[in-house]
């Protein structure tokens, strides 16, 4: 695909062909997508160019002449059709496509009057001999061809750029897709170690297949999000698969009511079928529940009991509808609200009984595992060698593994949020595919246990399993929160890399207990900076250029900083000071190097707001120095001294943070207006010395 072109005289490519063939046709042709879609049309144009002067031919090769002169038009002829259809669908660009449509088959139509042999009465008149020896109406004609075929293919490239640019944009404020896109890069970034280590082991262990199926499951989920990548970016959908089957029941019974509410409006809005039908659909998915082995007795009475009365609420309700459809008196229009209340009562009890099972059953299962003790069982069964423990232990995990997907795949049906759902989807592949991956890690470890790149690949891939177990607590607080209104707005914790920590040298030291004035002090402190990743996230949604160094490492810190305020309610990603302390240096190097980008930006602008950009700058760099110095500071006994002076230098580099976005975003836009108005200008006296 060709880029946009640039100014005039910069990026030419001199277009050659394999044969070594080059025409200088005082072209510029900027990009090589251009110059290989021209070789064809050059090819044929070389022939005519580069025949032989002499000046009797036979009818053969006149005859030849013709026929490429001809093809030359034709060619033309469904070019330029291409690109008037393209000119009628893009009007910003229109005049200047067509110009060049009209410019290229008058050329092509030249091409082949010259090249008409049957027009001349003798084939060796004075005229022909004129025409094929001389050559220079042959010439002037290629070269407003290529000139104009070029500039078609350049402005459709254009349109396609501004259209991938359109669709990126709409991505970036699309919640689900946003979703999509975390979920897919989150499994590439934990895959990267897997796949390093998991080769390795395959490399020392060549004949074990336990090792080369363990490196295979690394590939197959790789492909597997990078084929989401691409139905994300192509907004398409693998073999016409429909979001109608994924339908949780959450979002199918706030379809459902809307439904009702409509009919209210207009009686004859739906149709009695089509709303027992939904009802039943949703009902059948609640089997999930019932079915599920790990529901409790009576939760499970519940949701069948108020099953039943849904569909009793939903039968009398479509009565008193039907009565409604006839006769219009006030007794039956209170009949019929009367009775939309009442099933929309059944279903939000429901609800109110699906989230408290799901919730229930996953803080029960987040707790009963977050000791890791079979993970560590296969680790110490693998250095030891002993296979008859392997089998013990390897089945256990898979026990945890199907609880995890199953609690995953209830938790997805009360999510409440699409974005929510699709994160409950991608912990469920997680834990799926995890899961197999530990047991074949142990088993390869099993096999060698001296093998050090065996017990460092089965490290990883438990570390994987924790991490997720973590993101899951994290979620399960975020689903809450919508089922009580307090819907968060950022649901990015899962593209920010976690840094790949080593189990041996981590030490899980918990904050000792702050007293009441401590915890209000932090909480305080939190609070603030929840704020201002929300004031920082604003302004990074006006950059309209979203890949900007600057606009990247700022939108980095804020997640950061959003994590840690998420610490100081007890949530999130962060959960020993060790994590605390790994964090705050990262977001301290994020900094540093958003400084960098800063004052390389500054460079392109004038010296009074360069310096004012600078003396911002200035202000950063050794607030990002000050927080590495207090992350390293040995404080024994006085966490909550360290932790309340690191939020305090975060909390003043976010309020610079937020400065710098707005004041680097005006000074762009003052830079792109000066270099319009250059342009403008400068093409102005071009065309009046021209004149």
């Amino acid at each position: 695909m060709a880029a946009c072109p640039g100014p005039a005289g910069t990026g030419a490519v001199h277009a050659a062909g394999p044969s070594g063939f080059a025409f200088d046709s005082e072209l510029e042709i900027k990009t090589r997508s251009v110059e290989q879609t021209l070789l064809p049309l050059v090819s044929q144009i070389t022939t005519l160019i580069n025949h032989k002067d002499n000046t009797k031919k036979s009818d053969k090769t006149l005859q030849a002449i013709q026929r490429v002169g001809q093809a030359v038009n034709l060619a033309v002829g469904r070019f330029v059709k291409v690109g008037e259809a393209i000119a009628n669908e893009n009007w910003d660009l229109k005049e200047e496509i067509s110009i060049a449509c009209i410019e290229a088959k008058q050329a092509g139509e030249t091409i082949a009057a010259l090249t008409d042999v049957t027009t001349l009465n003798h084939p060796e008149s004075e005229g022909q001999i004129m025409i094929f020896t001389d050559k220079t109406g042959v010439i002037k004609a290629a070269r407003l061809l290529l000139s104009s075929v070029t500039k078609v293919l350049l402005l459709a490239d254009r349109v396609v750029i501004k259209q991938i640019i359109a669709s990126r944009n709409k991505d970036l404020k699309d919640e689900k897709k946003k979703a999509k896109m975390a979920a897919a890069r989150a499994v590439l970034e934990k895959c990267t170690m897997m796949l390093l280590t998991a080769s390795k082991t395959c490399l020392r262990h060549p004949n074990c297949e336990s090792a080369h199926k363990n490196k295979e499951g690394v590939f197959d989920r790789m492909k597997v999000a990078l084929d989401k990548v691409v139905e994300i970016v192509t907004d398409c959908k693998p073999n016409g698969e429909s979001d109608i089957s994924s339908i949780s029941i959450f979002t199918g019974i706030k379809e459902f009511k809307m439904n009702i509410e409509a009919v209210r409006e207009n009686p004859y809005f739906q149709s009695k079928e089509n709303l027992s039908a939904t009802l039943e659909v949703i009902l059948e998915r609640t089997e999930d529940f019932t079915d599920s082995a790990y529901t409790s007795h009576e939760h499970r009475e519940r949701i069948l009991e108020l099953s039943t009365q849904a569909r009793m609420e939903l039968q009398q309700f479509i009565s008193v509808w039907i009565q409604a459809q006839s006769i219009k008196t006030k007794s039956i229009a209170e009949e019929l609200e009367l009775t939309v209340l009442k099933i929309s009562h059944s279903l939000n009890e429901l609800k109110k009984e699906l989230h408290s099972t799901a919730m229930q059953l996953a803080a029960d299962l987040l707790k009963y595992h977050a000791d890791h003790v079979v993970l560590k069982a296969l680790k110490l069964t693998g250095v030891e060698g002993n296979l008859e423990a392997l089998a013990e232990y390897a089945c256990k995990l898979s026990e945890q593994k199907e609880q995890l997907v199953e609690t995953c795949r209830l938790l997805r049906h009360v999510s409440g949020t699409e974005p929510l759902e699709i994160t409950c989807i991608h912990a469920e592949e997680t834990f799926q595919v995890t899961g197999q991956q530990i047991i074949s890690a142990a088993e390869t470890l099993t096999l060698h246990p001296s093998s050090k790149i065996a017990k460092e690949n089965l490290d990883v891939f438990c570390e994987a399993w924790e991490s997720q177990i973590s993101d899951m607590s994290t979620l399960l607080r975020e689903i809450n929160d919508v089922f009580e209104g307090r819907r968060g707005e950022k649901y990015g914790y899962l593209s920010l890399p976690k840094p790949v920590k080593n189990n041996a040298n981590l030490k899980s030291l918990k904050l000792d207990k702050p007293d009441s004035e401590e915890q209000a002090k932090i909480a305080k402190l939190g609070l603030k900076l929840g704020l201002l990743t929300s004031d920082a996230d604003c302004e990074i949604e006006k950059w309209e250029d979203q890949e900007n160094e600057i606009v990247q490492y700022g939108r980095n810190m804020s997640r950061m900083a959003y994590s840690l305020y998420l610490f100081t309610r007890g949530e999130g990603p962060l959960k020993t000071s060790q994590d605390l302390i790994h964090h705050l240096e990262v977001f301290a190097a994020e900094g540093l190097k958003l400084t960098s980008s800063v004052q390389a930006f500054s460079k392109q602008l004038k010296d009074d707001d360069k310096l004012m950009l600078l003396l911002e700058i200035n202000k950063l760099i050794p607030l990002c120095h000050q927080l590495q110095t207090v992350t390293k500071a040995s404080l024994q006994n006085k966490m909550f001294l360290k932790v309340d002076k690191c939020i305090t230098k975060t909390r003043s580099m976010m309020v610079l943070l937020v400065h710098l976005l707005s004041l680097c975003y005006k000074l762009l836009k003052k830079l792109q207006m000066e270099n319009n108005r250059w342009v403008s200008v400068t093409n102005k006296d071009a065309v009046d010395i021209k004149t």
